[in-house]
């Protein structure tokens, strides 16, 4: 502790120890908590306690208050325990009945402060960090206070019963790390006292009545065998694994969701990573005695296994998919499709049942759907699915959707009033119809899955929530329609299915819902940005609405869909260059000159954000893919595009706009061979120094460094630190000793560390740039392009990084400055109420 710290610590603890001074603000405190941790991790607890008696003197003040304040309350139970963390500490804090006074029952404990949470919680904190040496073991064994966790376990307040529940593990885990030397039996003798009184509290538990008390030890196992990879967890499981057997046996409804966390747990632990471990004996038995809503996230949590034994992944995949397959049985006929499961696992009634029933059939389709979707989407599956009938399967619930299934059973019959209209399902179905885009190669079967998707685009009753999602999945069943052996093989299938949809599209980008009309712009720049390449697609695009009404839409009363139309906009403008043969619109290249002009005014007079940002996203993406507009005069369209940025308030329209710049800046070097690329050929002096004028020429004409010093100045601290990245760049790549020597001082200053620095170091190039093109007295000619290089060279960039990566709030960070905050907001609560923060 530094001199000034131990100077201001004692009028510190005598306000936190004087009842009628109150600290207005308890983050001093947490603060103040967090200052004392790192002390005692860096100094000697004891030799802390004893430098600064102040320290104990706030203990015995607080403990003597007749009405004490309970944060204050909480606040030295949490401090007593971060010094008693160290042996010698706990020792000394024993000696002086301190812990007994605050830890065991003469303490909160008894009291009216334990009635409030802050003070329990305090408790708890306070013995976790205390628990670091055997010492502290016995004291919480010998004082009661391990029947004071226990009990604490139940406690209303979830920030309370979730401290104990770590607190508990952290008392098993390290009695058992650090008393045990030999490798534990199943004898309860070899075990700690400590954990052997944990062990019997949690065998107790899970063999009463009592449903909370079994799902807080299944919690509190969870996380043992979450966090403790020991050989001893294996010993641990052998003691519990009947009470948690008997637990699947009896009724395991309410507690289903905890022993399913339980055994995604231990799965994966590599203790029990073994295909022989008596764990996964238990795991067929969940999957056979837990209902389906609860056995399902068990089953995709252990197919995610790759211990998994294969005969467990199989009825795990079987349980995962009964839903599905009920659903498929309800309206096909038996010889259409022979279902997706071979042999069941549970009972179908069961699932029947549930699916029968309003409240329950949504909710475990949902469920199904989201988990089926993600077992798909792992890189590779662990078992065979069955895709096509599963297809069928995702086919038949969207039709239950929108009223277009035909039933063939009574399941079938109430699954169809139940779901009709049904949101939810049909969002997690579209989904998973996405995902199985990459799996079906039947053409008979690509042929439904879009008749059923331009029915739902097509639709009224859908929603916008389920259009974005029929926008997603047909995207995807698209670019496997357009894949090359498809695309040539089925062109015919394929135009009628993009003729329907550019009608679909049409119908929804004219929609009164903005959500609509975005998502079906959002849709559009996807599919030109991935099939622009092909002439036929371009064909049919061009021969629909939907180039005109993107265009129109650039005007749209609504923000996000003219930002929408603008990033559409600059998709479709690549097609018309790519291929001469297109047909262009009316007016030809004037057209296209107009809507370049119409992208400048959104940047320049536009009110919202949004669309700017979308437009200087547009110029960077046609600038890094050669866009034609681009090519005709690259100079000017980034000179025009950075000027506008420039006086843009929006700080993203500026980081936006320094990524064009930095696109820009490595094209001009990459092509000047300036780039220092490793396999490039070594420039001689002479062509360097010619290339280096070249590009310096340049960036002058485009005003690059005029733009990226002004943003290194500018109040938003990511536009300052992407100007600041870029320019380091360019320095690296621009300056050299020699060449800043043989340029001179200028009369700018030695070098610019501060921000102040900095402004009068740019702002006096700029103005002798603006007023003395010519030279002036000193020699510099500001108006020549290297004179740049000196302010490259002159300001501190390596420093102003460091700088703009710390917090704004580093230097009120300091410990000092804490403790005077402490000390000059003392009693302002009264006058002040609220809070600043």
């Amino acid at each position: 502790m530094d001199g000034e710290c131990a100077r201001l610590l004692p009028p510190v603890c005598a306000v936190l120890a004087n009842a009628r001074q109150l600290v207005s603000d308890d983050t001093c405190l947490e603060k103040l908590l967090d200052w004392f941790k790192v002390l005692t991790e860096a100094e000697s607890s004891l030799l802390l306690l004893q430098e600064n008696p102040c320290l104990t003197e706030l203990i015995t003040c607080v403990l003597k208050l007749e009405d004490p304040s309970p944060s204050i309350v909480s606040f030295i139970l949490r401090l007593t325990g971060i010094f008693a963390a160290s042996e010698s500490c706990f020792q000394h804090l024993q000696q002086g009945e301190f812990l007994s006074s605050l830890f065991g029952e003469g303490g909160p404990i008894n009291s009216s402060l334990w009635e409030d949470a802050s003070v329990r919680s305090g408790w708890v904190e306070g013995v976790r960090s205390m628990v670091q040496h055997q010492s502290a073991i016995q004291f919480l064994c010998s004082s009661g206070a391990i029947d004071v966790i226990f009990t604490l376990q139940g406690d209303p307040s979830l920030f309370v019963a979730s401290a104990v529940n770590r607190l508990l593990v952290h008392i098993l885990t390290f009695s058992l790390q650090s008393e045990t030397t030999s490798p534990l039996s199943t004898k309860d003798c070899s075990w700690p006292m400590c954990a052997r009184m944990i062990i019997a509290h949690i065998e107790e538990s899970l063999k009463s009545s009592s449903v909370s008390r079994i799902k807080q030890d299944l919690k509190l196992l969870t996380s043992v065998f979450g966090c403790c990879h020991d050989r001893w967890t294996e010993v641990l499981w052998s003691w519990i694994a009947e009470p948690i057997k008997s637990l699947l046996k009896e009724e395991p409804g309410q507690t289903g969701h905890s022993l399913v966390d339980l055994f995604l747990s231990m799965a994966r632990s590599p203790v029990f990573g073994c295909p022989e471990c008596s764990l996964w004996t238990s795991v067929i038995h969940a999957l056979k005695y837990l209902n389906p809503a609860q056995a399902g996230p068990l089953a995709l949590g252990v197919l995610k296994r790759q211990e998994c034994p294969q005969a467990v992944r199989i009825q795990a995949l079987n349980v995962l998919l009964q839903p599905m397959d009920c659903v498929l049985r309800s309206a096909s006929q038996p010889l259409e499709c022979p279902g997706l499961l071979g042999e069941s696992v549970k009972d179908s009634a069961v699932v029947e049942n549930l699916l029968s029933s309003k409240p329950s059939c949504a909710g475990l389709l949902c469920q199904t759907l989201a988990h089926v979707e993600e077992l798909l989407c792992m890189t590779s599956l662990p078992v065979d699915v069955p895709h096509i009938p599963l297809l069928q399967s995702v086919m038949i619930t969207l039709q239950f959707c929108n009223g277009l299934a035909t039933p063939v059973s009574c399941l079938g019959s109430r699954m169809s009033r139940i779901l009709i209209g049904c949101f939810r399902v049909q969002r997690s179905a579209l989904d998973l119809l996405g995902a199985l885009s990459q799996c079906a190669s039947d053409a008979a079967f690509k042929e439904s899955v879009f008749d059923i998707l331009l029915k739902y685009l097509e639709g009224p009753g859908s929603s916008p929530t389920v259009l974005k999602k029929s926008f997603q999945a047909t995207f995807k069943w698209i670019l496997c329609l357009c894949d090359p052996p498809s695309f040539s093989n089925h062109w015919q299938q394929t135009e009628q299915v993009l003729q329907r949809l550019f009608l679909a599209l049409q119908k929804r980008m004219c929609s009164p819902c903005w959500e609509v009309r975005d998502s079906a712009l959002e849709f559009l720049t996807l599919l030109v940005k991935h099939l622009r390449e092909w002439d036929r697609f371009r064909q049919v695009l061009f021969s629909s609405e939907v180039p005109g009404l993107t265009e129109d839409l650039l005007q749209d009363p609504e923000s996000y869909v003219r930002a929408s139309a603008v990033a559409a906009t600059g998709q479709l403008s690549f097609i018309t260059h790519l291929v001469p043969k297109i047909p262009a619109p009316d007016d030809g290249n004037n057209k296209e000159e107009d809507i370049v002009t119409e992208l400048h005014k959104i940047l320049s007079t536009d009110s919202e954000g949004f669309p700017r940002r979308a437009v200087i996203r547009v110029f960077t993406d046609w600038l890094r893919e050669g866009h034609a507009e681009v090519l005709k005069d690259t100079e000017q369209f980034v000179s025009r595009a950075i000027q506008a940025v420039n006086g843009d308030l929006d700080w993203e329209v500026k980081v936006s706009g320094l990524e064009l710049a930095q696109v820009f800046s490595a094209q001009t070097l990459s092509q000047l061979g300036l780039a220092g690329c490793p396999y490039s050929a070594v420039l001689s002096s002479a062509t360097r120094s010619t290339c280096l004028n070249e590009s310096l020429q340049i960036f002058q004409r485009v005003k690059l460094f005029e733009f990226l010093f002004g943003a290194l100045c500018d109040c938003d601290r990511p536009v300052a630190q992407k100007a600041c990245e870029i320019l380091l760049a360019l320095k690296a790549q621009l300056c050299d000793d020699s060449l800043t020597d043989r340029l001179g001082p200028g009369g700018l200053p030695a070098e610019a560390h501060s921000l102040a620095q900095l402004e009068t170091t740019v702002r006096r190039w700029m103005s002798q740039a603006q007023t003395n093109p010519s030279g002036d007295g000193n020699g510099v000619r500001s108006h020549e392009p290297h004179s740049v290089l000196l302010v490259l060279g002159t300001v501190d960039l390596e420093g102003l990084r460091a700088a703009l990566d710390k917090s704004s709030d580093h230097i009120e960070k300091s410990p000092q400055s804490l403790l005077q905050d402490i000390l000059a907001t003392v009693g302002t609560l009264e006058e002040n109420e609220a809070d600043c923060y």
